[in-house]
């Protein structure tokens, strides 16, 4: 299935262009920041977001900003006239993947494109017809989304199939209810988050989208038999051989 790009762009004429000359990708269009983030904030399968520097009420560096902090792992190209040419190249440095240069070059923007997209760990092509490769997709779509509310209703959408119908074969085939698997996936990134990075526990329940700690901290004991922060402080102290 082709790769779902989110074109980011305050020009409509732009927009128009862009999908005509790459009509081989599945775009989303937004015509300003805050469209943008709205739409990555759902759930979804976007692969890559192209990211226009200049735009009314947000500029294109403080979308970049909130994207990888909603979005991490999403591919950013940065779109760029000559004007914003080194705030752009800036924005590369340090969050964005890529970016290109207005007025568009078309064989270099496909080159662009095609690297970033290597570069991330995209859906496989999975032929449609197959319900053990549409039950792979959901796994995958299920990873991709773990920082946001993903419902059945979602998933299910997603792999044009019922919730109801979705349900009863994700068992079968994984041996897990849809739910359950959810909950590993959260819990499995909240060990990622409690080794890797400097967060306190409260930080992490808010980042995988807990309403409140005290629900997290139930969940992980749970799963985990211990609680978040007895968790970090034996697995590093195990780790330095204490």
């Amino acid at each position: 299935m082709p790769s779902k790009i989110l074109l980011v762009d305050d020009d409509p004429e732009f927009r128009e262009e862009f999908r005509e000359y790459f009509d081989d990708f599945e775009f989303i269009e937004a015509g300003n920041g805050k469209e943008a983030l709205e739409t990555l904030r759902k759930p979804n399968e976007i692969d890559l977001v192209i990211l226009d520097v200049r735009m009314p009420g947000m500029d294109g560096l403080e979308v970049l900003s909130r994207i990888r902090e909603i979005a991490p792992d999403v591919g950013i190209i940065i779109s760029t006239g000559y004007s914003t040419k080194d705030t752009a190249i800036e924005a590369f440095r340090n969050k964005a993947d890529n970016y290109l240069e207005k007025p568009l070059d078309i064989e270099a923007t496909r080159e662009i494109i095609d690297k970033v997209l290597d570069s991330k760990k995209g859906l496989p092509d999975f032929a449609a017809s197959d319900i053990t490769d549409k039950i792979v997709r959901v796994k995958y779509f299920i990873e991709k989304n773990c920082f946001k509310k993903v419902t059945l209703e979602d998933a299910a959408a997603a792999v044009c199939l019922s919730p109801k119908y979705l349900s009863r074969v994700f068992k079968e085939q994984t041996r897990r209810g849809f739910n359950d698997y959810k909950l590993a996936i959260k819990m499995d990134k909240a060990k990622d988050l409690l080794l890797e990075t400097g967060y306190n526990v409260n930080q992490v329940s808010d980042r995988l989208g807990y309403e409140n700690v005290e629900s997290f901290i139930r969940q992980f004991k749970k799963m985990a038999k211990t609680t978040p922060s007895a968790y970090r402080r034996k697995t590093k102290n195990k780790r330095k051989g204490k």
